[in-house]
């Protein structure tokens, strides 16, 4: 008897959560995951952060019990971003920073690794990520890098695994790895925010952090973010970065941008790491607020796709819950 001609199908790869497990390409893990933290100066208790569910602004005594928690949580990997109390035009004060990590480090040692995000929009008056002109209508380069070299190499100093730099200056990787070479650094990694767009993702993390440009001459960020229209030039910042000593590329926003993080792993073969941006992240959770989605699902499908894209890192506010998720995770 002849057999009879069927359809070509794939459905039997589908037939059963064993299957879906056997030929799964992506695989998540809680291990390469990074827990984003505020520490605030200004603050004398933790505060929860009303446009970032389930995220707070930490003093720096509930930071160390908040690391404490996710490290039983599964999570040994953190991007601190410190929040000072004054703010300035320039001459700096990262004291405030300085002890933040220390502090951390001495208490936690190589149970935790600790990246500091770099930038000065934090500490800067108007909230830009460098040092403007005397009209405020330029953030000037090579000023900024300079001091963005010099808090680099602070905050390596106290104790940092890596420094993340996230202002968008051209050149501040190299000028960073040389400051960390030059003072016996060299273990200290680079995670350098290479494919960072001006976005309308960011709104929650300005809110914690501070950090919305003020009413200047110069009134946005987009003269040294990428623009959304232009790929090429997010390859290129990469491409760039890597060469002068980025360990690590990152791509922000990362959940629109996943054509971003496909390319440059295939243009660089450098580990990418997918910053699932705090606009990002809300909109997810308003979606579970409101029982349109199931948190959990939501946030690892997201997650999911960015692996498959090519990420090898996901920094997300909902890191802590990684393990427990992935473990509950049905294919």
């Amino acid at each position: 008897m002849e057999r009879e001609e069927f359809q070509i199908t794939n459905r039997r790869s589908r037939s059963s959560v064993h299957m879906r497990e056997l030929v799964a390409q992506v695989v998540l893990s809680h291990r390469q995951f990074i827990q984003p933290l505020f520490i605030d100066e200004t603050l004398d208790k933790r505060t929860p952060i009303a446009s970032l569910n389930e995220i707070n602004s930490d003093t720096l005594e509930s930071a160390l019990a908040q690391i404490e928690s996710d490290l039983k949580s599964g999570i040994t990997k953190f991007l601190i971003f410190p929040v000072p109390k004054n703010k300035s035009l320039s001459n700096f004060n990262y004291d405030f920073a300085i002890t933040a990590i220390h502090t951390i480090k001495e208490k936690f040692g190589n149970e935790v690794w600790l990246a500091a995000d770099v930038c000065l929009c934090s500490y800067t008056s108007h909230g830009h990520c460098g040092i403007l002109n005397s009209q405020g209508t330029k953030v000037l380069n090579h000023e900024s890098v300079t001091e963005l070299a010099n808090y680099a190499l602070q905050l390596a100093q106290a104790g940092a695994d890596c420094i993340a730099p996230s202002d968008m200056m051209d050149g501040r990787i190299a000028a960073i790895r040389n400051a960390l070479d030059q003072h016996q650094l060299d273990s200290v990694s680079i995670m350098s925010y290479s494919s960072k767009f001006s976005s309308q993702f960011y709104g929650p993390f300005r809110d914690a952090c501070r950090s919305t440009p003020q009413a200047t001459k110069l009134s946005d960020r987009k003269t040294y973010q990428l623009s959304p229209g232009n790929g090429n030039d997010a390859l290129q910042c990469a491409i760039r970065d890597a060469k002068e000593g980025a360990d690590l590329l990152m791509v922000k926003p990362a959940a629109h941008y996943l054509d971003i993080i496909s390319k440059l792993k295939s243009a660089t073969n450098q580990p990418v790491a997918a910053y699932h941006v705090s606009g990002e992240y809300q909109g997810i959770e308003l979606l579970a607020q409101a029982n349109l989605v199931d948190r959990a699902k939501a946030q690892t499908e997201v997650w999911t796709a960015l692996k498959r894209a090519g990420a090898d890192i996901i920094i997300s506010y909902a890191a802590r819950h990684a393990k427990k998720w992935i473990e509950e995770l049905e294919y």
